[in-house]
């Protein structure tokens, strides 16, 4: 679908290095590979928030015959420093040009070509102009279940409180990590809420039933078949989970959103703004992903979810809402290494529309103004 306002607002040139968590620490230079994946709220005096994953990398990963990554190192609540790790090349397969796999083990084994911390970035209430970059409050990695990085922000909030789930990426484990704040900007680490490879937890921006809801997205290697018949495709699926206290998480008996068997384009699925309340509903965005080459083709979906039972369906379609826009990016050729992905992260309310937050070809922000007619 094409919409009156849609374009990139933060891209790598809008970040200062100089003012990276990782500044001073390394003796190598580094880059923004990536300013995207923006969790999305609104503060208190009526300004839009993003917290932007920067992805930041090695200008030259491969030298002396090995392929290096940048790791946290320190005691939990120390600052800590980053440093750089190198495996010989010759074990390394770097198709992928966000991440190398490295050969020889009985299990995939991966490293990251990068490591991303979380830049609050401020923007005016239509979320088109930005007011302010907040360095002095950025999130990064601070014990050794994130020394790789922490993803990919989603925000909730919930009674005047804000609730930010991120994925944090480390060989301990692939979790999911909760932050709170009282006024959208100060982020405070709450703990780690789910264990591993347990991905994109959305956490519903209200209670049902006196509940916290939350969507989650485990991943595995090994999936059982549905019936030859079903509508639905065995795979990676939209869960379901509720607490009493947004720490302690029990999974939901009933599925949640699951890959459709008559279209390819969710062969891959996963969740991407936290669901908030609409007339008809909880409305939930979540990308689907078609197979294509080594990343695969990535867009955004809708649903719209019960507003008391989160497990039923009330209305969704098949085409989708937003896919990759090369003119967006085009000014940004230069810095492009993948291509065919939108994977939508933010929402927010703004008179007559939607304020929609993605990550636009794993480089930049994009803000979309989405009618809330779409979905009525």
């Amino acid at each position: 679908m094409n919409f009156d306002v849609d374009r990139l607002v933060f891209t790598p040139d809008d970040v200062d290095l100089s003012r990276s968590p990782l500044a001073g620490h390394l003796d190598a230079e580094t880059y923004v590979l990536g300013a995207f994946n923006p969790g999305l709220t609104r503060l208190p005096g009526g300004n839009l928030l993003m917290m932007v994953r920067v992805a930041e990398a090695l200008r030259k990963p491969i030298r002396d015959g090995k392929v290096h990554a940048i790791r946290w190192e320190g005691e939990e609540g120390s600052a800590g420093r980053y440093v750089l790790d190198g495996w010989p090349l010759e074990h390394a397969d770097t198709a992928d040009p966000r991440k190398f796999l490295l050969q020889g083990n009985k299990w995939r084994v991966m490293a990251l070509t990068s490591l991303s911390w979380l830049l609050p970035v401020e923007l005016s209430p239509d979320g088109l102009e930005v007011v302010a970059v907040h360095y002095d409050r950025a999130v990064a990695p601070q014990g050794s279940w994130q020394c790789y990085g922490v993803e990919d922000a989603r925000i909730s909030r919930i009674d005047d409180h804000y609730w930010m789930t991120t994925c944090s990426v480390s060989p301990e484990r692939h979790s999911t990590m909760l932050y709170s704040s009282e006024n959208g900007l100060d982020w405070r680490f709450e703990d780690m809420v789910l264990d591993h490879q347990n991905k994109d937890m959305l956490i519903f921006e209200g209670k049902v039933d006196g509940r916290y809801w939350a969507q989650t997205r485990p991943l595995g290697d090994l999936y059982f078949a549905y019936p030859p018949d079903s509508e639905w495709r065995a795979g990676p699926s939209i869960n379901l989970a509720t607490s009493p206290d947004l720490l302690h998480w029990k999974p939901c008996r009933k599925p949640g959103i699951r890959p459709h068997a008559a279209t390819v384009a969710t062969a891959r699925m996963g969740g991407g703004t936290p669901p908030i309340r609409t007339p008809r509903g909880w409305l939930s965005l979540w990308h689907g992903v078609e197979p294509h080459e080594i990343v695969g083709i990535y867009r955004t979906y809708w649903t719209i979810l019960d507003a008391e039972d989160p497990s039923r369906t009330v209305a969704t379609q098949h085409p989708p809402l937003l896919e990759a826009s090369p003119a967006l990016t085009r000014p940004l050729e230069d810095k492009m290494y993948v291509r065919d992905v939108v994977f939508t992260t933010g929402i927010a309310e703004h008179g007559g529309v939607y304020v929609v937050a993605s990550g636009e070809a794993d480089l930049a922000c994009r803000i979309t103004h989405i009618p809330k007619s779409v979905f009525a």
